[in-house]
Protein backbone atom coordinates (compact mmCIF):
# COMPACT_ATOMS: atom_id res chain seq x y z
CA UNK A 1 0.00 0.00 0.00
CA UNK A 2 1.45 3.38 -0.99
CA UNK A 3 1.63 6.38 1.35
CA UNK A 4 -1.44 8.09 -0.13
CA UNK A 5 -3.60 4.99 0.10
CA UNK A 6 -2.51 4.52 3.69
CA UNK A 7 -3.42 8.15 4.44
CA UNK A 8 -6.95 7.77 3.09
CA UNK A 9 -7.41 4.51 4.95
CA UNK A 10 -6.45 6.24 8.19
CA UNK A 11 -8.76 9.14 7.36
CA UNK A 12 -11.68 6.76 6.84
CA UNK A 13 -10.87 5.09 10.15
CA UNK A 14 -10.92 8.49 11.86
CA UNK A 15 -14.38 9.17 10.48
CA UNK A 16 -15.59 5.75 11.63
CA UNK A 17 -14.18 6.36 15.11
CA UNK A 18 -15.92 9.74 15.26
CA UNK A 19 -19.24 8.13 14.35
CA UNK A 20 -18.64 5.48 17.02
CA UNK A 21 -18.06 8.25 19.56
CA UNK A 22 -21.24 9.94 18.37
CA UNK A 23 -23.19 6.72 18.86
CA UNK A 24 -21.84 6.43 22.41
CA UNK A 25 -22.93 9.94 23.38
CA UNK A 26 -26.30 9.52 21.66
CA UNK A 27 -26.91 6.45 23.84
CA UNK A 28 -25.82 8.47 26.87
CA UNK A 29 -28.47 11.10 26.10
CA UNK A 30 -31.10 8.39 25.69
CA UNK A 31 -30.22 6.66 28.97
CA UNK A 32 -30.05 9.94 30.87
CA UNK A 33 -33.57 10.90 29.80
CA UNK A 34 -34.91 7.41 30.52
CA UNK A 35 -33.34 7.60 33.97
CA UNK A 36 -35.19 10.87 34.53
CA UNK A 37 -38.56 9.56 33.35
CA UNK A 38 -38.28 6.29 35.29
CA UNK A 39 -36.52 7.87 38.32
CA UNK A 40 -33.87 5.19 37.84
CA UNK A 41 -30.75 6.06 39.84
CA UNK A 42 -28.88 2.95 38.66
CA UNK A 43 -29.36 3.99 35.04
CA UNK A 44 -28.25 7.53 35.89
CA UNK A 45 -25.10 6.10 37.45
CA UNK A 46 -24.51 4.06 34.30
CA UNK A 47 -24.52 7.27 32.25
CA UNK A 48 -22.06 8.89 34.63
CA UNK A 49 -19.71 5.91 34.37
CA UNK A 50 -19.88 5.92 30.56
CA UNK A 51 -18.34 9.39 30.47
CA UNK A 52 -14.91 7.78 30.75
CA UNK A 53 -15.50 5.94 27.45
CA UNK A 54 -16.52 9.15 25.68
CA UNK A 55 -13.46 10.93 27.06
CA UNK A 56 -11.09 8.14 26.02
CA UNK A 57 -12.51 8.13 22.48
CA UNK A 58 -12.10 11.90 22.33
CA UNK A 59 -8.43 11.64 23.34
CA UNK A 60 -7.76 8.69 21.01
CA UNK A 61 -9.23 10.45 17.96
CA UNK A 62 -7.46 13.72 18.76
CA UNK A 63 -4.10 11.97 19.00
CA UNK A 64 -4.63 10.24 15.66
CA UNK A 65 -5.69 13.51 14.02
CA UNK A 66 -2.57 15.25 15.26
CA UNK A 67 -0.42 12.38 14.03
CA UNK A 68 -1.93 12.57 10.56
CA UNK A 69 -1.44 16.32 10.44
CA UNK A 70 2.19 16.01 11.47
CA UNK A 71 3.20 13.09 9.24
CA UNK A 72 1.05 13.60 6.13
CA UNK A 73 0.70 17.41 5.97
CA UNK A 74 -2.71 17.20 4.25
CA UNK A 75 -3.95 20.02 2.03
CA UNK A 76 -7.27 21.51 0.96
CA UNK A 77 -10.33 19.32 1.66
CA UNK A 78 -8.34 16.63 3.49
CA UNK A 79 -7.04 19.28 5.86
CA UNK A 80 -10.55 20.64 6.38
CA UNK A 81 -11.81 17.13 7.12
CA UNK A 82 -9.23 16.47 9.82
CA UNK A 83 -9.73 19.92 11.32
CA UNK A 84 -13.49 19.38 11.32
CA UNK A 85 -13.13 16.00 13.06
CA UNK A 86 -10.97 17.65 15.73
CA UNK A 87 -13.66 20.27 16.31
CA UNK A 88 -16.56 17.81 16.11
CA UNK A 89 -15.18 15.44 18.75
CA UNK A 90 -14.99 18.38 21.17
CA UNK A 91 -18.69 19.01 20.60
CA UNK A 92 -19.48 15.31 20.98
CA UNK A 93 -17.51 15.17 24.22
CA UNK A 94 -19.59 18.10 25.53
CA UNK A 95 -22.79 16.25 24.58
CA UNK A 96 -21.55 13.38 26.75
CA UNK A 97 -20.84 15.84 29.56
CA UNK A 98 -24.35 17.29 29.39
CA UNK A 99 -25.78 13.76 29.49
CA UNK A 100 -23.83 13.26 32.71
CA UNK A 101 -25.22 16.56 34.02
CA UNK A 102 -28.76 15.32 33.31
CA UNK A 103 -27.95 12.10 35.18
CA UNK A 104 -26.62 14.05 38.19
CA UNK A 105 -29.74 16.24 38.26
CA UNK A 106 -31.89 13.11 38.07
CA UNK A 107 -30.14 11.63 41.12
CA UNK A 108 -31.05 14.76 43.10
CA UNK A 109 -34.79 14.42 42.45
CA UNK A 110 -35.35 10.70 41.83
CA UNK A 111 -36.31 9.98 45.45
CA UNK A 112 -39.53 12.02 45.28
CA UNK A 113 -42.65 11.82 43.10
CA UNK A 114 -42.73 14.37 40.33
CA UNK A 115 -45.05 17.28 41.02
CA UNK A 116 -46.45 16.95 37.50
CA UNK A 117 -46.12 14.34 34.75
CA UNK A 118 -42.75 14.35 32.96
CA UNK A 119 -44.09 14.45 29.42
CA UNK A 120 -42.79 17.50 27.59
CA UNK A 121 -39.13 17.06 28.55
CA UNK A 122 -38.96 13.61 26.88
CA UNK A 123 -40.59 15.13 23.78
CA UNK A 124 -37.85 17.75 23.68
CA UNK A 125 -35.25 15.04 24.31
CA UNK A 126 -36.58 12.95 21.42
CA UNK A 127 -35.99 15.84 19.04
CA UNK A 128 -32.52 16.39 20.49
CA UNK A 129 -31.64 12.72 20.05
CA UNK A 130 -32.83 12.90 16.43
CA UNK A 131 -30.52 15.88 15.95
CA UNK A 132 -27.54 13.91 17.26
CA UNK A 133 -28.36 10.98 14.98
CA UNK A 134 -29.08 13.16 11.93
CA UNK A 135 -25.90 15.18 12.48
CA UNK A 136 -23.76 12.05 12.44
CA UNK A 137 -25.53 10.83 9.31
CA UNK A 138 -25.04 14.22 7.65
CA UNK A 139 -21.34 13.94 8.41
CA UNK A 140 -21.09 10.46 6.88
CA UNK A 141 -23.17 11.37 3.82
CA UNK A 142 -21.80 14.93 3.46
CA UNK A 143 -25.47 15.94 3.25
CA UNK A 144 -25.72 19.74 3.07
CA UNK A 145 -29.52 19.65 2.85
CA UNK A 146 -29.62 17.82 6.19
CA UNK A 147 -27.11 20.31 7.59
CA UNK A 148 -29.40 23.23 6.78
CA UNK A 149 -32.42 21.44 8.27
CA UNK A 150 -30.53 20.71 11.50
CA UNK A 151 -29.28 24.28 11.85
CA UNK A 152 -32.53 26.01 10.90
CA UNK A 153 -35.63 23.91 11.54
CA UNK A 154 -34.55 21.39 14.17
CA UNK A 155 -32.71 23.92 16.34
CA UNK A 156 -35.72 26.24 16.27
CA UNK A 157 -38.02 23.41 17.39
CA UNK A 158 -35.76 22.62 20.34
CA UNK A 159 -35.62 26.31 21.30
CA UNK A 160 -39.44 26.46 21.21
CA UNK A 161 -39.63 23.41 23.50
CA UNK A 162 -37.18 25.07 25.87
CA UNK A 163 -39.13 28.33 26.04
CA UNK A 164 -42.43 26.53 26.68
CA UNK A 165 -40.93 24.34 29.41
CA UNK A 166 -39.29 27.30 31.14
CA UNK A 167 -42.65 29.09 31.31
CA UNK A 168 -44.37 25.94 32.57
CA UNK A 169 -41.81 25.22 35.29
CA UNK A 170 -41.65 28.82 36.50
CA UNK A 171 -45.44 28.86 36.75
CA UNK A 172 -45.32 25.62 38.76
CA UNK A 173 -42.82 27.17 41.20
CA UNK A 174 -44.99 30.25 41.60
CA UNK A 175 -48.07 28.16 42.33
CA UNK A 176 -46.41 25.72 44.73
CA UNK A 177 -43.21 26.80 46.51
CA UNK A 178 -42.68 23.22 47.71
CA UNK A 179 -41.79 22.17 44.17
CA UNK A 180 -39.03 24.76 43.72
CA UNK A 181 -36.18 22.31 44.40
CA UNK A 182 -37.46 19.79 41.88
CA UNK A 183 -38.45 22.35 39.26
CA UNK A 184 -35.04 24.02 39.50
CA UNK A 185 -33.34 20.76 38.57
CA UNK A 186 -35.81 20.21 35.74
CA UNK A 187 -34.99 23.69 34.44
CA UNK A 188 -31.33 22.71 34.42
CA UNK A 189 -32.14 19.55 32.48
CA UNK A 190 -34.05 21.58 29.90
CA UNK A 191 -31.05 23.85 29.53
CA UNK A 192 -28.69 20.88 29.15
CA UNK A 193 -30.85 19.48 26.33
CA UNK A 194 -30.83 22.84 24.56
CA UNK A 195 -27.05 22.98 24.81
CA UNK A 196 -26.79 19.47 23.30
CA UNK A 197 -28.80 20.75 20.33
CA UNK A 198 -26.40 23.69 20.01
CA UNK A 199 -23.45 21.32 19.84
CA UNK A 200 -25.22 19.39 17.07
CA UNK A 201 -25.46 22.58 15.03
CA UNK A 202 -21.74 23.17 15.63
CA UNK A 203 -20.94 19.76 14.12
CA UNK A 204 -23.35 20.36 11.25
CA UNK A 205 -21.63 23.68 10.48
CA UNK A 206 -18.35 21.79 10.26
CA UNK A 207 -19.86 19.44 7.67
CA UNK A 208 -20.82 22.54 5.68
CA UNK A 209 -17.25 23.81 6.00
CA UNK A 210 -15.76 20.50 4.87
CA UNK A 211 -17.85 20.48 1.71
CA UNK A 212 -17.82 24.17 0.77
CA UNK A 213 -14.66 25.58 2.32
CA UNK A 214 -16.80 28.29 3.95
CA UNK A 215 -16.99 28.47 7.75
CA UNK A 216 -20.33 30.13 8.53
CA UNK A 217 -22.72 30.34 11.44
CA UNK A 218 -25.83 28.66 10.06
CA UNK A 219 -28.01 28.38 13.18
Amino acid sequence: MNTRQNFYQQLRQLEEDMVRMGTVVEEMVDKAVRALVERDVDLANEVINEDDLADSLDLHIEQRCMRLLALQQPMSKDLRTIGSILKAITDLERIGDFSVDIAHATRHIADQPYVQPIVDIPKMADRVKEMVRDTLKAFVDRDLEAVMRICKQDDDVVDAHQNALIRELIQAMEQDPKCVHQAAHLLLIVRYLERIADHCTNVAERVYYMETGRLEELA
